[in-house]
């Protein structure tokens, strides 16, 4: 069996066993357009083949190794001491994955059925990121709330969705970042965390905010250099692979250069709210209003 995915700019398709179940959100970004860059064979197995090419790096719940295609994988979760799928790049066009018959069940979880696709690997030639981050929607523009795990970031795209009318938010755990007719975009993506809110869209982005829980409410705009150490560890990026990881540092500083980054220490009130409202949305100058009245007038 065969469907087609479009993420961003990044169209793929998968061929399948009949058994496989997709979760929701992934089928959020199937397709009727035919086209992929990139073909993914899944099938099922009792057990995992060792790896033949030489290991690249390792971690707790993944194992990285170089095949004549390109780059292989050995996917797990940490705690368990156990890899769940195999991924293998025969070419950059073709990738197959094995998944582990036994572990079957936890298909159903985003996490570990988007784990199976390197996303990150294959949108990075595309000049796209992930940002782990809350993605809201206001008047037409993305705002984006990035801190790490626990921080609040579906917090505060909550309380905007409280307290300003029309705010929606669109992804609670990530984005796909692209440019589009020269302005940077934000995408939804299959993996939403315990937000559960998951949305197939594109907004363009008035900000990046990175949160930091405080006992004020006070915002402040990030210089390049700021706004680059704090949004490095939120990108999900193959830090093991050199050119990649060059790759991603340019298109983060193309990133801050364009859209503005601001640090919002934050409570969990309307008065977070109200305080990055007036940091984004500031009003004009009281002189500027007299004189646009003093033209209505004539």
């Amino acid at each position: 069996m065969r469907k087609f995915f479009q993420i961003g700019q990044f169209a793929f398709d998968v061929i399948y066993p009949p058994e496989l179940v997709f979760p929701p959100n992934f089928l959020l970004f199937e397709t009727e357009r035919q086209e992929s860059r990139c073909t993914y064979e899944i099938s099922f197995a009792d057990a995992l083949s060792a790896p033949v090419g030489a290991e690249i790096t390792r971690r707790e719940d993944l194992l990285v190794y170089g095949t004549e295609g390109g780059e292989g994988r050995l996917i797990g979760v940490r705690g368990t001491g156990r890899y769940y799928a195999r991924y293998e790049e025969v070419s950059p066009q073709r990738v197959r994955i094995v998944f582990r018959r036994d572990a079957a069940e936890d298909l159903v979880y985003d996490t570990v059925f988007t784990s199976l696709f390197a996303l990150e690997r294959h949108v990075l030639p595309l000049d796209e990121l992930v940002l782990h981050c809350a993605y809201l929607r206001y008047e037409g523009e993305a705002i984006l709330f990035s801190a790490p795990s626990e921080t609040g970031k579906s917090t505060q795209a909550n309380l905007w969705e409280r307290y300003r009318k029309g705010s929606r938010t669109i992804n609670g755990d990530k984005s796909l970042l692209y440019q589009e007719d020269g302005r940077w975009m934000a995408h939804g993506w299959p993996v939403c965390g315990t937000s559960e809110v998951c949305h197939n869209l594109s907004t363009p982005i008035r900000a990046i905010v990175m949160l930091r829980q405080d006992k004020t409410n006070h915002a402040e705009r990030l210089s390049p250099m700021q706004a680059f150490s704090l949004i490095y560890p939120q990108i999900t990026a193959n830090r093991w692979n050199k050119t990649a990881l060059h790759k991603t540092t340019d298109l983060i500083e193309a990133l801050i250069t364009q859209v503005p980054v601001w640090r919002l220490g934050c409570t969990i009130s309307e008065e977070a709210v109200d305080v990055l409202y007036q940091a984004l949305y500031p009003s004009p100058p009281l002189h500027t209003q007299e004189n646009a009245g003093e033209q209505d007038a004539h």
